[in-house]
């Protein structure tokens, strides 16, 4: 069987200015190390045998259709503008349309040198590729928008970052790479033929309702709205939210220095290069706004009434804190096992928050423990749960079913950093198992699984993973 891909691109039929035509650079000897069969029928992407699908999610041969370009674009990065970045290290290959209708970007990162690689290698390491892949299929599983992994290749060649690495290629898969900085690169140079152009394209492909660019914003700011809830519910920090890395379809992007909380704390900062804590657990929804209003300041250039865009993209961005409240409640309320809403229960989860803060209580696990003893187990000083628990209980009794929202809403695997990081290192020895086994027991993490109680362990003190890197 051949491996066959429906490529219809759309985005390579804009003009020349929007991107670099661009092969991926061939690597010495391709290795398929997975390959998602489930994300591949949604895609009607037809596989092929294992050496050709090494080949093609390598770069060293293209499928039929292909049309590969390195995407530009800018972007404020820890607040400093920087006026262009692109692809440095990935190609676009194409697009499908899904057995699902949906339109999706298929694109090989780690693929070589494109022409916005400043000096770069445009290459990248194995524990980064494999890292992505876990944590953006784990995280589709719980039902967060995400980027998604289509296949991980090992290249046969040495990458040079603290050391030398094994190299690797990730194919992934998004409902676009359109981002926050796609539109600041068109603004910042006053190319406004450009910006509206793209301001349509992305319109027409995500938000065909949308009326105009102040309805764009207002799309993308409800959907970020509801996709950083999602993260907060979950414990997720992303840990590098530039505007190059937020996503106008609202999904996941960029797994750099991703991690999940064990224990508690609202500060939380894993990034390695976020020293000052800008994208620290608990900023991520001021950072969401912040980078809206970027957004919002691109658009703007655009509109002929200035004054009036102003004025109402001022509106549209000043209503996100409001909805990424509504959404955070939402979700918190089902992870104590609410569904009605009352006033007071700001107040009831915020004041289980402080106490799990207090008492280095798991997150995972104590949300997931809620209603039996073990949730009482996971903080230090266990009567700091019972007097919290005693307020619950009455506000629980007016509630249907709130076991089954739980057990909905309160996962009892995450890819905890220890896990990833034990993982990874199994792969750069050759023993891929565990990269296999997190997949199969994190596609399923609201269900408890038998033989994988250890996947829900917190860290020992030496498991403890302090910091993570972007990879590139």
């Amino acid at each position: 069987m051949t491996l066959t891909i429906p490529f219809d691109n759309s985005y390579a039929r804009l003009p020349n200015s929007f991107y670099a035509r661009q092969a991926p650079i061939p690597v010495r000897a391709p290795r398929l190390v997975a390959f998602n069969a489930e994300l591949a029928k949604i895609l009607n992407v037809t596989p092929g045998d294992v050496e050709e699908m090494a080949e093609a999610f390598a770069g060293n041969t293209l499928p039929d259709g292909a049309e590969p370009i390195a995407q530009l674009y800018s972007g404020h990065q820890f607040g400093s503008y920087n006026p262009q970045l692109g692809d440095g290290r990935a190609v676009l290959l194409g697009e499908t349309v899904g057995a699902d209708g949906i339109r999706r970007d298929i694109q090989l990162k780690g693929s070589g040198p494109t022409p916005f690689s400043r000096r770069g290698d445009g290459r990248a390491w194995l524990g980064p590729v494999l890292r992505e892949y876990v944590v953006s299929e784990a995280m589709h599983a719980l039902g967060i928008p995400t980027t998604r992994a289509l296949a991980a290749v090992e290249t046969g060649e040495i990458v040079l970052r603290e050391g030398p690495m094994p190299g690797a290629v990730l194919t992934r898969v998004a409902q676009s790479h359109l981002r926050v900085g796609t539109f600041q690169v068109f603004a910042g140079r006053g190319q406004l033929d450009s910006l509206r152009q793209l301001t349509d394209y992305a319109i027409a492909r995500h938000y065909p309702d949308a009326d105009g660019p102040m309805g764009l914003l207002r799309a993308v700011v409800e959907a970020q709205s509801r996709l950083i809830a999602a993260w907060m519910s979950v414990g997720f920090i992303h840990g590098v939210m530039n505007t190059d890395n937020c996503s106008i379809a609202g999904e996941t992007i960029d797994y750099g220095p991703c991690a999940f909380m064990d224990s508690y704390h609202p500060n939380t900062v894993y990034s390695s290069i976020d020293r000052m804590g800008r994208y620290a657990y608990s900023n991520q929804p001021d950072i969401a706004v912040w980078n809206l209003a970027q957004l919002a300041t691109a658009l703007i250039q655009q509109m002929e009434d200035k004054d009036a865009a102003v004025e109402e993209a001022t509106e549209i961005v000043h209503a996100m804190p409001a909805l990424l409240q509504e959404n955070w409640l939402k979700r918190f309320r089902a992870k104590i096992g609410l569904v009605t809403e009352e006033e007071g229960d700001l107040e009831l989860i915020t004041d289980l928050l402080t106490r799990m803060a207090q008492n280095q209580a798991d997150f995972t696990n104590t949300f997931r423990a809620l209603g039996g003893e073990a949730a009482r187990d996971q903080f230090t000083d266990p009567t700091a749960f019972d007097t919290w628990s005693d307020g619950w209980a009455g506000r629980l009794a007016r509630e249907q079913d709130p076991s089954a929202v739980m057990a909905g809403s309160n996962p009892a695997y995450i890819p905890r950093n220890h896990r990833v990081e034990q993982m990874i290192q199994a792969a750069v020895q050759g023993d891929y198992e565990p990269f296999h086994r997190l997949n199969s027991v994190l596609s399923r993490p609201y269900d408890d699984q038998s033989g994988a109680d250890d996947l829900k362990r917190p860290p020992t003190d030496s498991e403890v993973v302090h910091a993570t890197f972007c990879g590139t």
